[in-house]
C-alpha cells in the first residue's frame, strides 16, 4: 500500500538531489524499497562531502559520519537537508518523521527513541540523538518489529545481540523483526567470538578453527550459568527450537537440547557439547562426524564398496544421468547396482542436469526433468516406489524458489502423477529450497546441500523437518583400488535408498509405437503442451494437436522408425523437431512460401527461400544436410549447389513432401550433431558433438533440438520446451521398445 509520508520523502530525493547530485532519481509511488534506502544513502554521502558515492553504507560513509557528526540532534544536524534525510528514513521505516520540513524536531526525537528502544540499543545510546551505527541500519530495508509472522523469542535474541555488542567495531545493528538470516546468523558467530576474547579484526564471523577450539572448551549443560548459556539458548532459539532465552542452564532446555540432538542425529546428552554447538551455528556441523551415507561421481566397485563399509557406510547416492562424459563415472555404469546390492549396500538415485542458476527452472522444464529421470530411473532398474532426489544445485534466493524452483517442481510431481506415480519425488538443495518445495506438497523428502555453509539458501536457515541425508563433508577414504572420494551424509532414516533392482534396460533400438500406446501418447503430448502455452487448436496455427500427432507419430512412424535406426538415432528427437513445427505452422508461413513461388518463376514481391513443409525446413538447410550426409556416406543421392536457384527450390519442394521432410529432420540433426557446416551458425561456429547414439545426454538432447532451430535467446528458450516435449515421446517410445 503506497503511503504519502514514503511518497514525500521520495519526492524530496529526487528534487533536492536526483540524477544530478547522487547520480539516480526513484519512482515516486510511496512505497519503501531499497532503491529508495540507497538514494537516501547517496544524498547522505553528497551531504558529508564524500565524491565516490555508493548504494552502500560502508566504511567510508561510517567513518566519516563517526568524525563529523558522532551524535545528531537538534543542535549538531548540519543542515535543513541534512534533516531532511533523517526525517525521510524514518518514513520509510514506518516511523514519524515530521513534516519533512528539515528540523530535528521533537516528534524526530520521540521516533528516534522508539527506534532505538525497537533495536534493542536504547541502554547503549540513551536518548533521542541519532549515533552513526544506528543510522546505518536506519537506511536499510531490516525491521525492528516482528513482521511476517515472526518469532517474539527471536526478536528478544536478536534485540539481546545489538545490546551487548553493538560498540564492536564490526558489529552493526542486527535487524528485529522475528526472523532468523545471514546477517543474523553471523552476528551470533561475532558474538561467540567476542567472548572468546578475539580482537576486533581478528572477530570475523567464520566458524573457523578459533572458534571451533574456543567452544570445544564451552561446553554447557544442567547448572551451568551466565553468558555461554544465553549464547546458546540464542543458538536453540535461532533454529526455531521451542525454548525461552535464559542465562541458566535448566531441564526444560536439557529437554528441547534432546529432541534437537535426536532431530539432526546426534548423540543425545542433553548438553551444549561441541558438536550440538557446531549444528546449532552452522549448516555443516561437526565435520568430524561419520555419516552412514554418501554420495559421489565414482563408480562402486567391489574394492569401493569394501572400504565403504569399512567406513561405517551403507547407503550410496549415484547419477541417473550426466550432461557431460566429465567426470567419466558419474553416471551409473553397467553392472553397478549389481555390484552395489551384492555387497550389501543400498542406493538411492539422483537426478541432476545443469541447473546453476534460476534459468534452468520451470514448470515445462520441470515436467521435462520428470519424464527424464522416470525414463533413466526405469533403463537402469530402480524398482516403483524408489524416491529420486532432484537437484537444485545452486545458490536460489528467495524470490527466485517463488518464482522458478516451486514450479518446476510442480512439473516433476505433474508428470510424475501422469505416468500414475512410480516414483517418490525428493529434492536436492540448501534448507530453504527443500523446505519451501516440501512445505508446497511438491517432494516428499530432502537431501540437503549443508556443506555449502554460505549458500543465502543455508545460512540463517533451520534444517528441514522432512531432511533424509544431510550433506555435510567431503573426504577421502579407502586405499588402493578401494580408495574414492565421497560427500559424506548422516541419515535421518526417512530414506534408505534400494537394495533390490530390476535388469537395467540396455539401449536398444527403438521399434514402431504399438496401438496401444497411441491414446495415452496422444494425452500427454496435449497436456504438456497446454502446460507451456499451446491450446487443442488455435485460430492462429493450421494445425490442431491432434492432426500433429497423427501426422507424425502414427502416419509417419514407418518413415521416423526407419531412418532413426540407420542412424542410430533416437525416435524421439525426429517426432520431437517434427511436431513442434508443424504445430507452429499458420497463416504466415503461406504467405511465405507464396512468395518463395513468386520467386522461382521470376515474378516481383518475391523471396528466394523459406521455411515450408510440415518440419518448417528451409530449401538451403535441407539442402547443406543432405549434402553433408552424402559426403559422410550416411545416405546416397545427388549433391547440389546452395546458391544453384534451381538446386535449391529442387529441394524446397521436396521438402512439402511428408515422407522427404522426415528423413530430412534426420539428416539436418547429424548435420547439427557435426558442427552444422555451413550453416546459419553463432559467431565461432557450432561445436561438434559426438557421434550420434542411442544413449545421448541431456546435453547433447538440447544441442540437437536447439540447433535444429538455430541460436539466441529464442532458440535457447524453445529448446527448453522442446526438451520437456522429446521426454513425453521418449517416454512411449521406451516402453514401446521394451514391450
Amino acid at each position: 500500500m503506497a503511503d504519502e509520508m514514503v511518497r514525500l520523502a521520495q519526492r524530496f530525493v529526487n528534487s533536492a538531489y536526483g540524477e544530478r547530485l547522487i547520480g539516480m532519481t526513484v519512482a515516486e509511488d510511496g512505497r519503501t524499497r531499497w532503491e529508495v534506502m540507497y538514494a537516501l544513502t547517496r544524498a547522505l554521502q553528497y551531504e558529508l562531502g564524500i565524491t565516490t558515492l555508493s548504494d552502500s553504507f560502508g566504511p567510508t560513509t561510517l567513518s566519516t559520519l563517526q568524525s563529523k557528526f558522532p551524535q545528531l540532534n537538534a543542535v549538531t544536524v548540519p543542515s535543513a537537508n541534512f534533516a531532511r534525510i533523517i526525517q525521510s528514513a524514518l518514513y520509510c521505516k514506518g516511523y514519524d518523521g515530521g513534516e519533512i520540513d528539515g528540523v530535528y524536531n521533537a516528534r524526530v526525537e520521540a521516533a528516534m527513541s522508539r527506534l532505538k528502544r525497537d533495536m534493542g540499543v536504547d541502554g547503549v545510546f540513551p536518548g533521542s540523538d541519532l549515533t552513526p551505527k544506528v543510522f546505518k541500519g536506519l537506511l536499510t530495508m531490516d525491521a525492528y518489529i516482528t513482521v511476517n509472522d515472526g518469532s517474539d523469542a527471536i526478536r528478544t535474541v536478536q534485540q539481546w545481540l545489538n545490546s551487548r555488542y553493538v560498540n564492536r567495531r564490526d558489529f552493526f545493528v542486527i535487524p528485529c523483526d522475528g526472523h532468523n538470516s545471514r546477517d543474523v546468523a553471523k552476528s551470533l558467530l561475532f558474538s561467540i567470538q567476542y567472548e572468546l576474547g578475539m580482537a576486533d579484526g581478528t572477530a570475523n564471523g567464520v566458524f573457523g578453527p578459533g572458534t571451533q577450539a574456543g567452544l570445544r572448551s564451552h561446553p554447557v549443560s544442567t547448572g551451568s550459568q551466565g553468558v555461554w548459556v544465553s549464547l546458546f539458548s540464542a543458538a536453540m532459539i535461532l533454529n526455531k527450537r521451542q525454548t525461552a532465552f535464559t542465562s541458566s542452564f535448566g531441564s526444560a532446555l536439557a529437554d528441547e537440547v534432546r529432541a534437537f540432538q535426536s532431530f539432526v542425529k546426534l548423540p543425545v546428552s542433553g548438553g551444549g557439547d561441541f558438536s550440538t554447538w557446531a549444528s546449532l551455528l552452522v549448516s555443516y556441523g561437526d565435520q568430524s562426524r561419520k555419516g552412514e551415507a554418501c554420495d559421489g561421481v565414482t563408480r562402486i566397485t567391489p574394492a569401493r564398496a569394501a572400504a565403504l563399509k569399512a567406513e561405517g557406510i551403507s547407503i550410496v547416492g549415484r547419477y541417473l544421468t550426466s550432461v557431460s562424459s566429465t567426470p567419466p563415472e558419474k553416471v551409473i555404469q553397467e553392472g553397478e547396482l549389481r555390484t552395489i546390492a551384492e555387497n550389501g549396500l543400498r542406493c538411492f538415485p539422483i537426478y541432476q542436469t545443469v541447473g546453476r542458476d534460476a534459468s534452468q527452472y520451470s514448470y515445462p522444464l520441470g515436467r521435462a526433468a520428470g519424464y527424464a529421470a522416470m525414463n533413466a530411473a526405469m533403463d537402469h532398474g530402480f524398482q516403483n516406489g524408489t524416491r529420486i532426489f532432484f537437484a537444485v544445485d545452486f545458490d536460489a534466493l528467495d524470490h527466485e524458489v517463488t518464482s522458478s524452483v516451486l514450479p518446476h517442481f510442480k512439473g516433476i510431481q505433474d508428470s510424475m502423477a501422469d505416468a500414475g506415480d512410480p516414483y517418490q519425488i525428493g529434492v536436492y538443495g540448501p534448507r530453504n529450497v527443500c523446505t519451501r518445495v516440501g512445505a508446497a506438497g511438491h517432494s516428499t523428502a530432502s537431501f540437503v546441500s549443508d556443506m555449502s555453509s554460505g549458500f543465502s539458501g543455508n545460512y540463517g536457515y533451520s534444517l528441514p523437518p522432512d531432511w533424509a541425508y544431510d550433506q555435510f563433508v567431503t573426504r577421502w577414504v579407502g586405499a588402493g583400488d578401494g580408495r574414492i572420494e565421497i560427500d559424506n551424509n548422516i541419515v535421518s532414516g526417512r530414506d534408505r535408498g534400494q537394495n533390490t533392482f530390476n535388469p537395467p534396460r540396455p539401449p536398444r533400438a527403438d521399434t514402431r509405437l504399438h496401438n496401444s500406446l497411441l491414446t495415452s501418447m496422444l494425452v500427454d503430448i496435449g497436456k504438456y503442451m497446454q502446460s507451456i502455452g499451446f491450446s487443442d487448436s488455435s485460430p492462429l496455427r493450421f494445425f490442431s494437436h491432434q492432426q500433429c500427432f497423427e501426422q507424425i507419430m502414427s502416419i509417419g512412424d514407418d518413415v521416423i522408425t526407419e531412418v532413426s535406426n540407420r542412424h542410430s538415432m533416437r525416435k524421439a528427437l525426429i517426432q520431437t523437431s517434427a511436431y513442434w513445427e508443424m504445430r507452429h505452422i499458420g497463416p504466415e508461413d503461406q504467405v511465405q512460401d507464396d512468395r518463395v513461388r513468386l520467386y522461382h518463376n521470376g515474378l516481383p514481391g518475391g523471396i528466394r527461400d523459406s521455411s515450408t513443409g510440415i518440419a518448417q525446413i528451409t530449401g538451403n538447410a535441407g539442402l547443406r544436410a543432405w549434402n553433408h550426409c552424402i559426403g559422410k556416406g550416411y545416405v546416397s543421392g545427388t549433391v547440389r549447389n546452395p546458391d544453384h536457384d534451381p538446386d535449391l527450390y529442387t529441394i524446397w519442394n521436396q521438402v512439402q513432401d511428408a515422407a522427404f521432410a522426415l528423413r530430412t529432420v534426420a539428416l539436418i540433426h547429424l548435420w547439427d550433431a557435426e558442427g552444422k557446416p555451413g550453416g546459419n551458425n553463432p559467431e565461432g561456429g557450432e561445436t561438434v558433438l559426438r557421434p550420434m547414439a542411442l544413449d545421448y545426454n541431456d546435453r547433447e538432447i538440447f544441442q540437437v533440438l536447439r540447433r535444429y532451430q538455430g541460436f539466441g535467446d529464442e532458440a535457447e528458450a524453445h529448446a527448453r520446451q522442446r526438451l520437456g516435449l522429446y521426454y513425453v515421446c521418449e517416454k512411449y517410445n521406451s516402453i514401446a521398445r521394451n514391450m
